[in-house]
């Protein structure tokens, strides 16, 4: 197989992480073939040859410039303070826009979007970033369709993805767009990533929000919760683990999250029961006993009641839906959104 070529372009002020994350998941996605030939040839280019340093002080040097760069199958944008500069931002957008039409894939990482939407080459696509400058990059460019809450997005040959640890769940995702899914689950465990995201999960978790707004002994019982899926997540249980009686647990956990124990226990186990209902590989019985349901049968109505469709049927509207090359990015994720709506 063709050795694929990643460029990933450099400046100073660059985010370390959105630089190093998603060439550290290519790297490592190398040793995932028994082939002699690697499956990716990593580039750093810069605007010269001239060291760059990233925002925390680490330096890198770039092994091509803008000149001397050979033809890519994929350039990756970092984001950075460094990119909302001027002088950087034009000499990058001019570097992608002569790139793009021999490029296969084009994608930003975090504020990274600011040089890629320079170029007009986004306009009308659906894109996202970090979370905290989406209201500024829409202001800064009304051409775009911005969601503010994805790990990552597809439209067409662009991707944009959200701050820093997104940079890494996009880059799984090419590789599994290249190799498949056992490689880039592969690399997703050397990189000790704890969960695999896909696009459509939401930057702003549900665990993380009850974290953050949480200051009680609560603030780690969220994502106890999350990690002990299958286990007895009973009032009792937890009322245990919080060292609360279960009376008094239960009113404090409503008082504190709106909402009682078993409600969100349900909702974090049909959550992650849709996630591992996209990779169509396990059947809906093992799905629903991995998050915690007893039967099939219980898990079944759980997830009609909460999302108005049987286990299967969305398993089958999600991979139809993934899986068509010929639907834009922006109707898949409306589907999925109206099927998230319901939980």
């Amino acid at each position: 197989m063709k050795t694929k070529r990643i460029g990933l372009v450099g400046f100073d002020g660059v985010v370390a992480i959105d630089l190093a994350g998603p060439a550290d998941a290519f790297a490592v996605a190398n040793e995932a073939e028994n082939d002699p030939k690697p499956s990716y040839e990593i580039l750093i280019i810069g605007s010269s040859s001239q060291p760059f340093v990233s925002g925390s002080g680490l330096m890198f040097k770039p092994q091509r410039t803008f000149k001397t760069a050979p033809s890519l199958d994929t350039l990756i944008i970092p984001g950075g303070s460094g990119i909302r500069k001027p002088v950087i931002n034009k000499s990058v957008s001019a570097f992608i826009k002569a790139r793009a039409g021999s490029t296969r894939r084009i994608a930003s990482v975090c504020t990274g979007i600011y040089g890629l939407a320079a170029t007009g080459l986004l306009a009308g696509r659906e894109v996202t970033t970090h979370w905290h400058h989406a209201h500024n990059v829409a202001r800064h460019f009304p051409d775009l369709k911005v969601n503010g809450n994805a790990i990552f997005i597809k439209d067409g040959q662009f991707y944009t993805s959200g701050g820093a640890t997104a940079g890494i769940d996009l880059a799984l995702s090419l590789i599994e767009e290249d190799y498949g899914q056992q490689v880039s689950l592969m690399v997703a465990r050397q990189l000790v990533v704890y969960l695999k995201r896909s696009g459509g999960q939401e930057q702003y978790s549900e665990p993380l929000q009850f974290q953050a707004e949480s200051v009680s002994r609560f603030s780690e019982l969220t994502t106890w919760i999350h990690t002990h899926l299958n286990e007895d997540l009973s009032v009792d249980a937890l009322a245990g683990k919080a060292c609360l009686c279960p009376r008094h647990f239960s009113r404090r956990f409503k008082a504190e999250f709106g909402t009682s124990p078993a409600d969100f226990v349900d909702r974090l186990r049909l959550d992650e029961a849709r996630r591992r209902l996209s990779n169509g590989e396990n059947s809906v019985e093992n799905v629903g006993m991995s998050v915690g349901f007893k039967s099939a049968d219980t898990f079944r109505r759980a997830f009609e009641r909460r999302l108005g469709v049987s286990p299967s049927d969305y398993r089958r509207r999600f991979t139809t839906i993934a899986r068509a090359p010929s639907t834009p990015g922006r109707r898949r994720r409306g589907e999925l959104r109206k099927l998230s709506k319901a939980a």
